[in-house]
């Protein structure tokens, strides 16, 4: 079946509120493929944001975000979850859903619906 993506959550979030997203998938398992988040503020390119794994759900954040930022997921929903607090206008930013090829996180394919933030 073919691979989907859908994300859901607010398109504006205020500075110092917590941001939450929410990718519900489809097409496939979340115990076999990695899912996470990527994210491209205007003018820039692609910054990684953070990932769960598909077998044993281990999480890496990217060092900047760690201290602000949770992946979660429910593999009996399909959804995965993306929580960052204390915004600032520096995580303005398109975020993508990312599907990857493998249970390992290594997004050498991005796959996925675009959630505008407005901090």
């Amino acid at each position: 079946s073919q691979v989907q993506l859908k994300e859901s959550g607010p398109g504006v979030v205020k500075p110092s509120q917590t941001l939450s997203l929410t990718c519900a998938v489809s097409g496939f398992s979340l115990t076999s493929s990695a899912v996470g988040w990527v994210r491209q503020a205007p003018g820039k390119g692609l910054e990684w944001v953070g990932a769960i794994a598909g077998s044993g759900g281990s999480t890496y954040y990217n060092p900047a975000l760690k201290s602000r930022l949770s992946i979660t997921r429910d593999t009996s929903k399909s959804q995965v979850y993306l929580q960052l607090t204390s915004v600032n206008p520096e995580d303005t930013a398109v975020y993508y859903c990312a599907k990857d090829t493998g249970s390992d996180p290594s997004f050498q394919q991005v796959q996925g619906n675009l959630v505008s933030l407005n901090a």
